[in-house]
């Protein structure tokens, strides 16, 4: 709280032209410092984080490793069917590794990874035969369904993982 405190009274004086932090703010970009400085002591006074974390609270991404199998099948790492469950709020680095299923699309997509109900927030990416990495921050609690919607090849119908966030 006591960082939030110094940076709020950096920003304000700053808008107000009486100091700057030399080398990292012009006068110009100081007109900005009252939005931030009314976000910063928000957040301050706010019981709970605007702002999405990992599982561990620290912000960091957790992350979760997929394989979009030759079977067509989406597999946790361990190798279970699942489900893939999720905190709400928290940031994932999805690391999924596709192999070819026996058919790819014109764009060389092998297989892709999406859930309709949050195709908006990005949950909608093609995957190219190899390793893939992308961040994505879970949505709110409830339970969603992860998709390939390539023709990948036979039993492309059921490739399909559940996906459950909780609280």
């Amino acid at each position: 709280m006591r960082l939030y405190r110094l940076i709020v009274e950096a920003c304000l004086l700053c808008a107000a032209g009486v100091a700057t932090l030399p080398g990292q703010i012009t006068a110009s970009e100081a007109r900005h410092a009252p939005a931030l400085a009314l976000a910063l002591a928000v957040g301050e006074n706010s019981s709970s984080s605007k702002f999405p974390t990992g599982a561990d609270g620290t912000g960091a991404a957790r992350t979760v490793e997929l394989i979009a199998d030759k079977d067509n099948r989406f597999k946790l790492s361990n190798g279970q069917a699942g489900p893939l469950v999720l905190k709400s709020g928290e940031i994932v680095k999805f690391r999924i590794t596709s192999l070819f299923g026996g058919e790819k699309a014109r764009d060389g997509a092998v297989h892709s990874f999406v859930v309709r109900k949050l195709r908006e927030s990005g949950w909608s990416v093609r995957l190219k035969e190899g390793v893939q990495e992308f961040t994505l921050t879970a949505p709110k609690p409830g339970n969603y369904l992860i998709e390939c919607t390539v023709e990948c090849g036979p039993g492309h119908d059921d490739m399909n993982l559940k996906m459950v966030v909780v609280k």
